[in-house]
């Protein structure tokens, strides 16, 4: 059998040492790379890893904003709604019987200690002073002239201590029915303004009705009402500012605290004597006080840094040494404009400010420190 050979063979066996050789010179791409660069990357593989080269398995820190809480002294005020209240209000008093024959004051004029306010018809009582004292004159005449004999020896030292003891008696008769007429002159027992009940000329007073009453006002006071969660806060000589409705401040010293509660509103009367003023203030007006307590060591809060914890209690989220989210409770004092006074965090603590909701305790974050103004501690 005879082998011819074709020419697609021959064709076949060039192209095939064509590719031999090419292989050989090292030319091969793989991928856009040629087998040379391969053979480089295979080696630098083997040997130390490239500089730029990060880990695959890095993970990100979430990132929080955070402050470090510092002491702060606060001024600490409790609030007490009441009103103005007078020294006292003092009816002056008629010490005798009669007709109101005079009245000297009106509503609302100013009286002092001691001024005549009205007058009682005298009546009888003059005539009964005058009667008193011719008597007085007659008994000491006697008792005069039987002095004398007693002396020259016509008289008996009977006579004489019987005329003395008359004597006495009729002093003593002038002496009352002078009392008795006087007491027709009604004068203020204190200072201060008139007012209502007030009697009109012509009224029949008895002993002891009123003629005029006297508002003292000087000192006035404000009276309200303290719970007592706060009454353990206040105590007497504590400063106070009052403000009253009429848009007059005042400023008090707290001066009476009671010592039993109300049964009914379990609240505590209290008494703020007011520094002296012009005494135009009137009694009865609603006012508000504001005892300042002192100065006390606190921390506080913006409201948007509080927290809760599944357990519902509030709390913030502050970062221990590690960066760690770590969850505190707090105890919140009061709140005012100025955030929340709490306590159960530390000064120093880093509390996270923004974020903390999406963190959870045990969890390491990337802090961000911010440093507020105190003003913006206030938003």
């Amino acid at each position: 059998m005879t082998f011819t050979i074709k020419g697609s063979h021959i064709l076949a066996l060039l192209i095939t040492i064509g590719i031999g050789f090419w292989m050989y010179g090292g030319k091969v791409e793989i991928g856009g790379q040629n087998n040379t660069e391969s053979q480089a990357v295979a080696s630098d593989a083997d040997g130390a890893q490239a500089p730029d080269a990060e880990p695959a398995n890095k993970t990100e820190l979430f990132r929080v904003n955070i402050v470090k809480l510092a002491i702060e002294q606060r001024r600490q005020t409790v609030n007490v709604r009441g009103r103005t209240k007078a020294d006292a209000t003092i009816p002056v008093r008629s010490e005798t019987a009669g007709i109101l024959e005079q009245r000297m004051v009106e509503r609302g004029d100013r009286v002092s200690k001691g001024d005549l306010v009205c007058i009682v018809d005298r009546g009888a009582r003059q005539a009964a002073v005058e009667s008193a004292m011719a008597q007085l004159d007659q008994t000491t005449a006697e008792y005069e002239a039987n002095k004398n004999l007693l002396e020259k020896g016509f008289a008996t030292d009977t006579q004489i201590r019987r005329l003395r003891f008359g004597k006495n008696a009729a002093q003593a008769e002038v002496d009352h029915a002078k009392i008795e007429l006087s007491r027709t002159e009604i004068r203020a027992n204190v200072a201060g303004i008139v007012q209502d009940p007030i009697a009109e000329v012509g009224d029949v007073l008895a002993i002891g009705a009123a003629c005029i009453t006297v508002v003292d006002s000087d000192p006035m006071y404000f009276t309200g009402q303290i719970s007592e969660r706060e009454v353990g806060s206040v105590e007497t000589g504590m400063k106070a500012n009052i403000s009253l409705v009429t848009g007059e401040t005042l400023v008090g010293q707290l001066n009476y605290i009671a010592p039993s509660a109300d049964p009914k509103t379990r609240t505590f009367a209290i008494e703020i004597r007011l520094d002296p003023t012009d005494q135009s203030i009137r009694d009865g007006i609603t006012a508000s006080a504001f005892i300042n307590l002192p100065l006390t060591q606190s921390i506080r809060v913006r409201p948007s840094w509080l927290t809760l914890a599944d357990s519902g209690e509030v709390g913030v989220k502050v970062l221990d040494e590690e960066n760690r989210v770590q969850f505190v409770p707090v105890q919140i004092l009061s709140q005012s404009n100025e955030g929340f006074w709490v306590s159960g965090v530390n000064a120093g603590e880093r509390i996270i400010t923004l974020g903390q909701e999406y963190v959870t305790s045990g969890e390491v974050v990337e802090p961000v420190e911010q440093t507020l103004k105190t003003s913006e501690v206030q938003q």
